[in-house]
């Protein structure tokens, strides 16, 4: 017998030897609003299949939690691709990205003349995944050697699946099955189809969205925001990718092996800069008309975008346009600390739009455009008060105002200053990349990296700390700055595609220090299995003017 001791309840059980989560779950009672979908056993995520051999600690989890969430839209996502091999023998299921609460799909079938108009074929997968869920069919994990799934992959045409395998390195590899299909997914699963509840599967753009529960009520699927400019943003860079001829982790990896990494460097840096200068000519086009010409570049973006660099890099380009930018950042508008809103545990809520005295930045603003010289303030985040210390700004002729910061697009922030005098600008990081076909990256696991490395290396916090942040962090950005991300009036992907290939050096050993008996440490484990799919590259050849210096560090700019 073994003792398990459950979070959930702070009480502790015997139990023999092999015994499951799932039965292990039906010996400990809690109250749990929605049913429970996975669990973290020594802080680990597993699924609720996972055997236990030894004393363990276990912490039983809903769809609400991240982890859970995660497995959920997973094994839906294999419910979809089921669906889709049984009716459509030989077709291509490209799960790409999330948009709009969901995630955007492409299906390439291998007759589709013989299946019918894209009405037909989408209500004939909805039935068939529901046949699956209704049917219950468990989801199987499988462990073999690497070999071994490089052959049944192959096997199967699944070409994406055997490059990251064979690039990896790993010894040995899950898989998992559903009925007689076969698929690969880097996370643990649901016991069996049964567990999903909510669902819905519609047209979206030239293929299909996959939609999933509400963050905040499982109950019901999360509502369908659009977000057209955000998916051209993704098209544009999948563009690019298929140009390359990299469509996947796989293919990024045997490049690198080949000998091609500084290639991908020189490539994806010369788009990011090529974007930069047409975003800074169409600032210059904007800034001569004639009629009402604009004298404000409004910046934003989430944590860890690089909004900063991306400032410096567009005051070179506007430079030579012949432009003459000045910079400012709401940072130095923050209210003192005294005054700053707080969170409901009392904490200090810095990422809330009263954080920043938008009112009085608003007033130097509607000043300097009317040509008088302003002294603006620097905050000091050791006193936490905002000091008036002799910087001076005018817009004289040929100035161009550059505002950066969080809540830069909100409209509150310049409601009294017309819109023909602004230009927005807002920075993401659109991962558009994928582990394989069916196994995309999340756009904030690119922030997440790039914001352990930066805090680290600046002594700021460890990973421990900047992972305990992160999810307030995430919770802020989805009420202040997603929301106005479609009003920009152009948006800058900053993501690199070799990034994590580069991140990996940097963040190995950041992540590995988060102790093991920490609740942090989970999404650390999980962030660590994550990077290993990537092979490593030096970050010698990435240029000092990189966005991507703004966190590995070296960059020729100042900060």
């Amino acid at each position: 017998m073994l003792q398990i001791y459950c979070k959930n309840t702070g009480t502790s059980k015997s139990f023999p030897e092999g015994s499951s989560l799932l039965e292990i779950l039906s010996e400990f009672e809690f109250e749990h609003p929605y049913p429970i979908v996975s669990a973290k056993v020594n802080n680990v995520s597993q699924g609720l299949k996972f055997r236990v051999y030894n004393n363990k600690e276990v912490e039983f989890l809903d769809v609400i939690s991240t982890s859970g969430r995660r497995v959920y839209t997973r094994s839906l996502c294999f419910v979809l691709y089921k669906a889709a091999a049984d009716l459509f023998p030989g077709c291509k299921l490209y799960i790409e990205h999330p948009i709009s609460n969901g995630y955007y799909c492409v299906l390439k079938e291998a007759s589709p003349q013989s299946s019918g108009g894209a009405g037909e074929r989408l209500a004939a997968l909805r039935r068939r995944m529901q046949e699956i869920i209704d049917k219950d069919i468990p989801f199987r994990r499988e462990e073999v050697q690497t070999d071994e799934a490089v052959r049944l992959f192959r096997e199967r045409g699944f070409d994406d699946k055997v490059r990251l395998i064979e690039t990896c390195g790993q010894v040995y590899v899950d898989y998992y099955t559903l009925g007689n299909t076969v698929d690969y997914y880097y996370g643990r699963l649901l016991p069996s189809a049964g567990y999903i509840t909510v669902w819905g599967l519609e047209q979206y753009q030239d293929g299909l969205l996959l939609r999933i529960p509400d963050r905040n009520d499982p109950t019901r699927l999360a509502p369908l925001v659009p977000y057209p400019k955000t998916f051209e943003v993704f098209a544009e860079n999948l563009r690019w990718n298929n140009i390359m001829g990299l469509s996947n982790v796989g293919d990024v990896n045997c490049a690198c092996l080949n000998g091609h990494a500084s290639e991908l460097i020189q490539v994806s840096e010369a788009l990011q800069e090529k974007k930069i200068v047409q975003i800074a000519e169409e600032i210059d086009r904007r800034f001569r008309r004639p009629d009402n010409p604009l004298r404000i570049v409004l910046i934003s973006g989430p944590s860890s975008s690089g909004k900063t660099t991306f400032c410096k890099r567009i005051s070179v380009q506007l430079k030579a346009c012949g432009l003459r930018p000045v910079s400012l950042s709401t940072d130095d508008y923050f209210v003192d600390r005294v005054d700053t809103p707080l969170l409901p545990d009392g904490s200090y809520d810095f990422d809330n739009f009263d954080t920043v005295d938008h009112a009085a930045l608003q007033h130097d603003l509607l000043r300097m455009l009317a040509g008088e010289e302003v002294e603006v303030p620097q905050f000091n985040f050791v006193t936490g008060r905002r000091e008036y210390l002799g910087k001076r700004l005018r817009l004289d002729a040929g100035t161009v105002l550059l505002v950066e910061g969080i809540h830069a697009l909100n409209p509150r922030l310049t409601d009294l200053i017309p819109d023909s005098d602004k230009f927005r600008i807002y920075i993401s990081t659109l991962t558009s990349i994928s582990l394989d076909d069916h196994n995309w990256i999340p756009t904030r696991d690119n922030r997440l990296l790039r914001r352990i490395v930066r805090d680290y290396n600046a002594g700021a916090f460890t990973a421990r700390e900047t992972i305990r942040q992160w999810p307030k962090v995430c919770e802020a950005e989805e009420r202040w700055i997603f929301p106005y991300q479609e009003q920009a009036d152009v948006m800058f992907n900053s993501a690199l595609l070799i990034e994590f290939a580069v991140l990996r050096l940097h963040a190995e050993p950041i992540l590995a220090s988060v102790p093991k008996n920490c609740p942090e440490y989970s999404e650390a484990h999980r962030l660590l299995r994550f990077i290993h799919y990537f092979t490593p590259v030096p970050d010698k050849e990435i240029p000092p003017t990189s966005l991507l210096r703004e966190f590995v560090g070296g960059s020729s700019f100042k900060y």
